[in-house]
Parts: C-alpha cells; structure tokens; sequence
C-alpha cells in the first residue's frame, strides 16, 4: 500500500504530462533537378538575392512579396516573405528567414524559418538548403531540401508543403537558368 501510495502521484503526473505532450513530426523532403548551365552559373543565382527576385516573379500565384529587411545577401541576411494563403490557411502568410549558411567554394546555401510564417502554423523548425553539384562543363545538379520538425496540427501541410515549394522554386530557377543562356549565349562573368 504504500510503494502505491508513493508511486501513484507520479505514475498520474506521468500519464498526464504524456497526453499533454503534443505528438511531433521531424522530416526530409528533397528535389533533385538537371540543368544545362555551369554550376558556378547556377550558383550566381542561387549564392545571391537574385532568387528571391526570380520566386517572386515566377512563383506570384504563392509568393506576394519577398522583401530584404537586414544584411547583403550573405549569412545573416533576413527576409520577410509574404505568401498567398491557400484553402483553410490565413489570406497571408508573413514570416522571416534568415541565410544561416553561404559556401561560395561547395556551392551550399541555408535558410531558416526565423519567425512567423509556417512557424505560425504548427513548424517548430523549418530549413531549406539548396547544394549546387557539378555535373560536367556546362551541367549541374540542383539539389534542394527541406529538413522540418512539425506539431501535430501541421502533419497535412507537412505531407504536401515542402515538395511543392521545392519543386516550384527549382522550376523556377530552371527555366530562368535556361532563358538567361539561351538569351545572352553565356552569362556575364
């Protein structure tokens, strides 16, 4: 009776700190997408706000605005995005990220939900990194993945959210990528 007694007080503070405890997601989704453009081409637009610029333009169906609020372009700069909210989400979405990683000799750049945004819908964390692998002269590997940790709440836009913007942003990139060789003949140096 009294290893019960002793016992039953944290056997319940047990029980209820486990239903009180929100189930979490933790994932990887990643894109992988050919163009025939030298990596250190791809790179320019990748290691650079230029891409921002292009999701803007290419993507104004989700993107409202992406606006630069701190910083160059390297690690440290903060964005604000302005998403097109879609069916059972707010009208807009704002949030802010921040360039956590800019390797201008592997070609790497990192990006983290810092505030609002899909942190305000259920993401604990939210990471997008973007690797630009050479594949031969004049062609590349656009290699792009998101690495996020969810609430329970946010297990449907989880299963959906981060494939859909990586494919829109490679898509994007691409047809830039393409559009820009094939108007110019080559880039600017």
């Amino acid at each position: 009776m009294v290893l019960y007694t002793i016992a039953m007080p944290w056997l319940r503070s047990l029980c209820l700190a486990q239903k009180s405890e929100k189930k979490k997601m933790f994932g990887e989704v990643s894109h992988d997408v050919e163009v025939d453009v030298a990596a250190s081409q791809a790179w320019k637009l990748y290691g650079s706000l230029e891409l921002s610029k292009i999701i803007e333009e290419g993507l104004s169906h989700m993107v409202q605005k992406i606006e630069l609020l701190e910083g160059d372009g390297g690690v440290g700069t903060i964005n604000q995005l302005t998403l097109i909210g879609g069916e059972g989400m707010p009208e807009q979405i704002i949030g802010k990220e921040k360039f956590t990683t800019i390797n201008n000799e592997k070609y790497i750049k990192e990006v983290e939900a810092l505030e609002g945004g899909l942190l305000d819908l259920g993401f604990n964390q939210y990471r997008v990194c973007f690797e630009i692998i050479e594949k031969g002269k004049d062609s590349c590997i656009i290699k792009s993945k998101v690495e996020y940790d969810a609430n329970e709440e946010a297990t449907s836009l989880a299963s959906t959210v981060p494939s859909l913007q990586l494919e829109a942003i490679a898509g994007v990139a691409k047809d830039y990528l393409l559009k820009t060789k094939n108007e110019l003949g080559e880039f600017d140096s």
